[in-house]
Order: structure tokens, then sequence, then C-alpha cells
């Protein structure tokens, strides 16, 4: 007689995740699919926003293409601007956003597995890149002090998190007042079927951990976020269709742009000012 699946703790949700990423960061992109995707390619890569001169001023490598839009316009950044990028994996958000903030400002990436911080530490140092820094952790308890940054990336990230409310307060807790989240996530836009919300490939593929547009808006208000924003891009769904084909996964979710702000006084511009369409996703198992 076949028993059911014990239901996964949060601790098993990250230690798929973070096995999934491990071999991601340690495949060879010259030797064609990486594990769970099918790579990046500057047709993807621009689709999403990304020019053809960012992808050429980063190191073979960093560009894993494991995004789901471009947060690097939703953020809107300016020279010296103190920037922290949650799930930073080789580091191409990171250096886009080292590029756009100068040596007066800096950038610190996050991200829980070993393999991609070390990866991104190889790329910045390929680029001597001093004012980018890497640091292994969790984005529910980041190892970044109270009040520090500007502003808040993150690229397909938060979706794999088993405690996003724990991610949104430590974002909260990390900016300083006035500062500002630029995020690009996937949504549930119906609810899924079990067959996708209980695969674990559904999860790591960034189907699976998906929120409503209205559970996203509450876990930002009820952190201290204000002027939150989320726009769904429906045209997206043509990309999803691909991450899992035959699944029916497009039908489900869409990526997303997501802004909202710490009230206070700071420099920056308003959530307003830095919303735009969001991306298509990238390929299952690659956003992170």
């Amino acid at each position: 007689m076949s028993q059911d699946r014990a239901p996964m703790t949060q601790d098993d949700i990250r230690a798929a995740v973070r096995r999934d990423y491990a071999r991601v960061a340690n495949a060879d992109p010259s030797a064609g699919c990486m594990p769970g995707c099918c790579g990046p390619t500057p047709h993807s890569s621009l689709a999403l926003g990304y020019s053809a001169d960012d992808l050429a001023s980063v190191p073979e490598g960093a560009n894993l293409g494991l995004g789901c839009g471009n947060p690097q316009v939703l953020a809107a950044l300016v020279e010296g601007e103190r920037v922290l990028d949650l799930g930073s994996g080789g580091g191409f958000d990171a250096f886009l956003a080292a590029r756009k903030v100068g040596d007066r400002g800096s950038v610190v990436g996050v991200d829980m597995t070993p393999e991609m911080v070390a990866k991104a530490r190889r790329n910045a140092a390929e680029l001597g890149l001093e004012q980018v820094d890497f640091r292994l952790g969790e984005i529910e308890r980041l190892p970044v002090a109270d009040a520090s940054v500007d502003v808040i990336m993150s690229n397909c990230v938060i979706n794999l998190s088993p405690d996003k409310a724990a991610v949104y307060r430590e974002a909260f807790r990390v900016l300083a007042p006035g500062g500002r989240l630029a995020i690009s996530d996937v949504v549930m836009t119906a609810p899924l079927p079990d067959t996708l919300a209980t695969q674990i490939e559904a999860l790591t593929g960034c189907i699976a951990g998906a929120i409503t547009v209205d559970t996203m808006r509450d876990l930002l208000a009820e952190a201290g976020f204000s002027e939150v924003e989320v726009k769904v891009d429906d045209a997206s769904r043509a990309f999803i269709a691909e991450w899992m084909p035959g699944s029916g996964a497009e039908r489900f979710i869409a990526s997303a742009s997501v802004v909202a702000r710490k009230s206070g006084a700071g420099k920056g511009v308003s959530a307003k000012e830095t919303a735009a369409e969001p991306g298509a996703c990238c390929a299952p198992s690659c956003c992170g």
C-alpha cells in the first residue's frame, strides 16, 4: 500500500533549492543545457530588457539565465547608492548595479548556496570590483546591518523562500528610511493543481512557490512597506509554457514587477517612477 509523502518542512525546501542551484553553479555553460534549464542566450537576456552592453560587461558564467525580469530597470539606480541583491547567483545583476552606483556606491549580494557565492566572488575578482561584496546567507535572515542599504533588488528568488513574510520583514529592516524595493518575481494568478503544487521540480523551477498578488501586497504592507505596486506581465505566459512543457503552468502563474518603499527621509525616486513592465521568465529551475 502506498503512503502519502510527509509535507516538506522549511528546511527540506531550502535543501532542495540549495541542491539544485549548486548544480547550476557547477555546470559548464559551454557544454550545452545546464541542470534544470537551457541556459542563458543573448535572445533570452535581451528579451528581459538587458542590453548587449550589459551582457558584454560581465565575465562568462556570471549571467546564468536565472531571472524573470530586469530589476535594474525597476530600481533606477543612481551613483552613490548602496544596493542589496537578494539571491545574487553568479553576480550578474550585482555587477550591473555596481556600474550604476560607481565607486562611491556599494553592492552586497546575498545567496544561500556556497557554490554560487564562490562563483560570484571569482567573477568579481576578475572584474576588479572592490565595491561589490558577496555574502553567504539566507534571505530570511540577512547578514546585513539595520538601515544600511538604499535599494533592494531581487530577480525571481523570493518565490523560492518557504517564509516570504520573513524575507519582507528583513528587507524592511535593512533598508534605510526612504529606501526602496525593486524586484522581479512570479505570482500565482489561479490556484495551482496538486500535480504542480506538490512537485519539487515545480518548486525549484519557480512555479509552486508563487503567491497571489493580494498575498504579496499584504505581506509587504505587514512588513511596513508603503507605495506598494505589483504589475503582472500576462505576456510572460508564453515563456512560462516552456518551463515544464505540457504542465499548463502558464495558466496559473505569470511574472511581475514589484516596487515598494520604506517611508522616511532618504534619497531615491518614488515607486511610481521606478515602475516598469517586467520581462519574461527563465527556464525551469533557473530562477535565482
